[in-house]
Parts: structure tokens; C-alpha cells; sequence
């Protein structure tokens, strides 16, 4: 099929390297001529571990191009998806003028039968709003051209987003036409060859699927994390605790880690997006606000506990002159994403507080910077360079680098032996026997070795 993905960001990369890969002619079009030329040579605006790979060799055989000029890709394309931004307004709503905007622009320049896909995360009713802008230019235009609208939401994690898309855990699917219901079918059917998971559902019901999953998942989160805080208070350990009730067939184990909160391109903003929807249904949302309300005061927890650590030795400013060497600037580990990451608050506090910050990460670096510009410093090659004279360690994401390290030029490179540990890391009772002051999250200490 041809097909042009409108946005050249995470998801429209992704899904449109995919689509290539399957077979499909795709044009990839953005309106940043910098990033456009940029992937023209092969050179990705984001991190995703395989992602260069494919663009690469679909580029190379035909199957995938870039462009600024959306008018020529709509005229070449049966499918249009829309992959652009939808940030977060001030009273968290989706923004939705940029999916507006191509929207028309796909109505300006159709000719024939299209399908319209939105394929960025938007609140229930969006479709209809995209076919109204659509249908208004072409009313101007005086043409009658038939096009579909559908929701076709996205459930990519970063970090594992080509497996994802290839190997879907499912399809999400919404339209109110069956022949464009049939259509969409084809188009993924590659991707269900061992298993049919794709779902068909009406095009309301597939814009709430989305929402509705993350703001599970980052409740699943936020409640761990609570549990967490009870089990320091309580003496026991929270990773008992986890597996405990995951082997709960009814619960399972995803998404019940612990640690300094959800950040990323999606929880946080979706959280926020379903809050707002339900407002203006005038329904009080309550357990997701709390949700959300969690996750910001966990994303300090690590701050509280080197206060409480330090406070032995510097009174009333116990982070001032302290250098904090940290681990980990990322959201998650195998991915470049900076945005809502749990180690911007914790910097920023430490900053705030008087404290020096050396910081390690693999990929990160480079968003870091134009976040923290020279406040900080950086490296993303040997990661105990910036131990060196630190007064403690604080792991904030779970790269491998960081599992298995060796602890001995740790401790020698510190002046003392201490680690603020955000993703419970190491083995609590192993980091006392060697000599560590160990601080995790709702562990305090146990010998749990689970």
C-alpha cells in the first residue's frame, strides 16, 4: 500500500520504518527541513535501539522516503496518518492544533478516496473534530472527495518500540466503516501472522482504549510506589512484597516495580489528558488525580533521603557543597527520552540545594544539555569518572551498565561509601557486607534476597 505518516517524530519514525519493512511504499513527511535532511543520510532525531538499522536499508531499496512537501505525499497516499504532537496545554488537555492543522492540509490537497488515521494519543472525540476540519476544506475547495477517519492509537514502549510494532501485543483499530475496517485489516495483517490480535472497535471506544491503558499502568505504579514508602516505615520489603502478590495470576508482575516514579512521553501526559476529559464531562476523576499527585512527590523521595543522610554532617543546608554523582538521566534505560524523567526534579533540588552534579548516561546526554546546559556535568562513555571525589552515588534509571558493577573502585572512588539507589538495583544485605551505606526504596535494610 502507499502511505505517508505525517510527523517524523518517535511514533511516526517508528510506524512508518514498519510499515516499509512489511513491504509498503512510505513517505515520511515533517515540517523540520533540518530533521527531514538529516534522515535523508541516515541520521535518526532520536535514539531506539534497531530503529537505524531499518530506515537504512528500507531507504536504500525504495520503500521508505522523507519530505517537507505534504501536499505531494497526500496526493500520492491511500493512507494518512497523522503522527504529529499533542503536548499537554496548562490545564493538561491535549493540545490538538497541530493534528488540526494537518488535518486540513490533508483536506486541501486529497484527491480521491483517503484514509485518515490518528495514529498520535488524543482525547475521545478528536476523530470527529479531524473529520470536520477535513471536510471544511474541502467544502472551500468545492470537491466531494470521500475519505474515512479512524483511530489507530499506538501502545509502543521506548526502548523495545521495533518489537513492539512488529510482534503487536495488540491492534487497536476504530472505525465506523467496514470497508475501511477491512482495509486497515489488510495493512496490518503482516504483523498477525502466529497470532490475530488485532481488535476492531468503534472510533470513540479506540481513542479511550489508549488512555485508559496508561492511566492503568501508571496506576499500577503509583500504587507501588505507596506501597513502598509503607514498607520503609513498617520494616518490611517491598520486593517480598512484589512477589507476593505478582504471582497472583489475577495481578502479575509488570508494572509493579518501585522506585523514583513514572516519567516519559505518555503516563504523564495521558494521566493528565484523562483528568481533564473527565472535567469537562463533570466527573471527579479522584483515584487518577491522586495517581498523579504520587508520582510527583515520589520523583523527590531520593532528595528526602539524602537529606536525612547528609543532615549528620551540614545542619540546616546538608546538600550544600556536596557532590552527587549521578547515574541514569533518561526516563528509562534504551532510550534518549528526557522528557517528564525523574532525574530533572532530582537535579534540579540538587542544584537548588547548593549541591555540585556529575552525571552518566549512554544516550541521554545530549537532551540533558539543553535541559541542565553547563550547570552540570556530563560524560556517556566510562561511567566511574564522575565518582571520583563525589560524597555519594545515585542511581535514578536501570541501564545494564549499572546492574553488575564493580563495587570495589566504586567505594575507592567516593569519599564514602554511600548509594541512593532509585531502582532498587543491588541486594540490600551484599551492599552492607561490603562496606555500603545503602539507601533504596521500601527495602530499608532488609535481607530479602528474592
Amino acid at each position: 500500500m502507499k502511505i505517508c505518516v505525517i510527523g517524523s517524530g518517535y511514533v511516526g519514525l517508528v510506524a512508518g520504518t514498519c510499515f516499509a519493512e512489511s513491504g509498503n511504499t512510505v513517505i515520511c513527511v515533517d515540517v523540520n527541513q533540518e530533521k527531514i535532511e538529516g534522515l535523508k543520510q541516515g541520521i535518526l532525531p532520536i535514539y531506539e535501539p534497531g530503529l537505524k538499522e531499518l530506515v537504512l536499508r528500507n531507504s536504500a531499496e525504495g520503500r521508505l522516503s522523507f519530505t517537507t512537501d505534504l501536499a505531494s505525499a497526500v496526493k500520492e497516499s491511500l493512507i494518512c496518518f497523522i503522527a504529529v504532537g499533542t503536548p499537554p496545554g496548562e490545564d493538561g488537555s491535549a493540545d490538538l492544533q497541530h493534528v488540526l492543522a494537518v488535518a486540513r492540509e490533508i483536506g486541501r490537497n486529497m484527491e480521491g478516496f483517503k484514509i485518515i488515521v490518528d495514529k498520535s494519543t488524543v482525547p475521545v472525540g478528536t476523530a470527529d473534530k479531524v473529520r470536520r476540519a477535513a471536510q471544511e476544506e474541502l467544502d472551500r475547495r468545492g470537491a466531494a472527495y470521500e475519505f474515512d477517519v479512524v483511530s489507530n492509537p499506538e501502545f509502543l514502549k521506548e526502548g523495545a518500540a521495533i518489537d513492539d510494532f512488529m510482534k503487536p501485543d495488540r491492534v487497536v483499530i476504530g472505525a465506523d466503516n467496514v470497508r475501511t475496517a477491512e482495509i486497515m485489516k489488510e495493512l496490518y495483517s503482516p504483523f498477525m501472522r502466529k497470532t490475530n490480535r488485532l481488535i476492531v472497535m468503534d472510533v470513540h471506544s479506540a481513542e479511550m482504549t489508549k488512555y485508559a491503558a496508561n492511566a492503568m499502568l501508571a496506576t499500577r505504579i503509583s500504587f507501588m510506589n505507596q506501597i513502598a514508602n509503607l514498607c520503609e516505615r513498617m520494616g518490611a520489603d517491598v520486593s517480598a512484597v512484589r512477589e507476593g502478590i505478582g504471582s497472583d495470576s489475577r495481578i502479575g508482575y509488570d508494572f509493579l516495580f518501585p522506585g523514583v516514579g513514572y516519567g516519559g512521553s505518555c503516563f504523564p501526559k495521558d494521566v493528565k489528558a484523562l483528568i481533564k476529559t473527565a472535567e469537562e464531562c463533570e466527573y471527579d476523576f479522584v483515584l487518577l488525580k491522586s495517581v498523579e499527585e504520587v508520582n510527583e512527590r515520589q520523583k523527590a523521595i531520593l532528595i528526602d533521603k539524602m537529606i536525612a543522610h547528609f543532615s549528620r554532617d551540614n545542619g540546616a543546608s546538608p546538600l550544600a557543597g556536596k557532590t552527587i554523582a549521578i547515574w541514569g538521566l533518561s526516563f528509562k534505560p534504551r532510550t534518549d527520552d528526557m522528557r517528564e524523567a525523574p532525574s530533572i526534579v532530582i537535579i534540579s533540588k540538587l542544584l537548588e540545594m547548593g549541591a555540585t552534579v556529575l552525571a552518566h548516561d549512554p544516550e541521554a546526554v545530549k537532551e540533558a544539555k539543553k535541559i541542565f546546559g553547563d550547570r552540570i556535568t556530563y560524560t556517556s562513555t566510562n561511567q566511574y569518572e564522575i565518582l571520583k571525589g563525589a560524597d555519594a552515588l545515585a542511581i535514578i534509571t536501570e541501564w545494564n551498565e549499572y546492574r553488575n558493577p564493580d563495587f570495589e573502585r566504586i567505594s575507592a572512588s567516593l569519599t564514602a561509601p554511600v548509594i541512593f539507589d532509585g531502582r532498587n538495583l543491588y541486594n540490600p544485605r551484599r551492599m552492607k557486607e561490603i562496606g555500603f551505606t545503602y539507601h533504596s526504596i521500601g527495602r530499608n535494610g532488609s535481607a530479602f534476597t528474592g
